[in-house]
Parts: C-alpha cells; sequence; structure tokens
C-alpha cells in the first residue's frame, strides 16, 4: 500500500471524524471495535481510561443512553461533555483508582476500556515498556471495578511483552481477542485486545 494511499485512508477517518462532530478520528475505531465485539450496552457503567480528547466518550455515551454513567480519567484536560464525568487524573496512582471505586455503586462496572498511550520516546522497546505497564494498570483497575461478566478494551503497542500480558488477561475473562480496527494507521503497531465475560 503506497504512503499516499495510507496518507488518504488516514485523512478520511479525521475528515468523517469532524463531519460527524466527534473530538478525534479515534472515535471510529471504538465503533469498529462496537460493531465486531458489542462490548458495550444502553445502561452500562462505562470506565473511559486515557478518555482526552474525547472521541471514545461520545461514542459511548450514544451507545449507553441517558440510563448508561460514563467517568473519563485522562492526565490531559478534557473540554466538559453532557453525560460524562471527566477526572484529570493519573491512573498508575492508587489513589486515582481508590477515587474512580468511590463514585461507583458497589465497585461494579459494566465496561472498563483504555486508549491510553505513552509518550512516544523514539525508542520502541521503551514506548513498547511503557505501554505494557499502562496496559497493566488498566487490567488491574478492571480486576477491581468490573463485575462479573463484565467488558475489558485495551489498547497496546505490539512487541515482546504482549503475549504475556494477553496471557493475564486470559485468566479473568472467558473470550479474549485481539483486533486492529480498520480505522487504525496501516503503519500502527497498536493492536486492541478485547476481553468478554469477566470471570
Amino acid at each position: 500500500m503506497t504512503r499516499w494511499y495510507k496518507e488518504k485512508k488516514r485523512e478520511h477517518y479525521y475528515k468523517e471524524a469532524k463531519q460527524a462532530g466527534y473530538r478525534a478520528r479515534s472515535a471510529f475505531k471504538l465503533k469498529q471495535i462496537q460493531k465486531k465485539f458489542s462490548v458495550i450496552k444502553k445502561g452500562d457503567i462505562v470506565i473511559d481510561l486515557g478518555a482526552a480528547p474525547g472521541g471514545w466518550s461520545q461514542v459511548t455515551k450514544e451507545l449507553v443512553g441517558n440510563q448508561g454513567t460514563i467517568i473519563g480519567i485522562d492526565l490531559s484536560s478534557i473540554e466538559p461533555l453532557d453525560g460524562v464525568t471527566f477526572l484529570q487524573r493519573d491512573l498508575t496512582e492508587k489513589a486515582t483508582m481508590d477515587e474512580i471505586g468511590g463514585m461507583i455503586e458497589d465497585n461494579k462496572a459494566d465496561v472498563v476500556m483504555s486508549d491510553m498511550s505513552p509518550d512516544i520516546s523514539g525508542n520502541y522497546s521503551i514506548d513498547h515498556a511503557r505501554s505494557i505497564y499502562l496496559c497493566e494498570h488498566s487490567l488491574l483497575l478492571a480486576g477491581q471495578l468490573l463485575k462479573s461478566g463484565g467488558n475489558f478494551v485495551c489498547k497496546v503497542f505490539n512487541g515482546k511483552d504482549l503475549d504475556s500480558f494477553v496471557g493475564k488477561v486470559s485468566q479473568n475473562f472467558r473470550m479474549v481477542k485481539q483486533f486492529s480496527p480498520a480505522a487504525s494507521r496501516k503503519s500502527s503497531s497498536e493492536i486492541y485486545i478485547v476481553a468478554k465475560s469477566y470471570i
């Protein structure tokens, strides 16, 4: 595939996001994950990690409706969004996990999802390790807050520790798949781990 074509495709999702009123092209990644795996349903309590600028939360709001609850967390600030609670926090701090837990009745979320990326250093092995680190914290939060049968979605950079992480996820969920949405850049090493039915 030529670079020109890849750029054009990337432009396509960017333009489509703008036209649809989404804050980021990544909204289409979640739409494609949802279409294939149905991870979110009406009325769900959803925790959106790495939520800035809010594209995933916008799509989630459409899916959960007015009865649902969405809590978005990011180190960056996020413009307010009707029906979504945003926290500007560091997920890797225990106080943040405790705060999120305190916002959810009986610590029972339906979905924990993470589109978090580390700050890119340019050294791929470091970036991969940092990505895994963020995924480990996302999984830790899922372990604390997901109800039985809940779902987990997590973006990870492909690399040597991927299989080990997928193995950890597989210990806790009945179904675990790796998925690359069409809206991801073809040159990207990102993969989404989609896990359903928390045990």
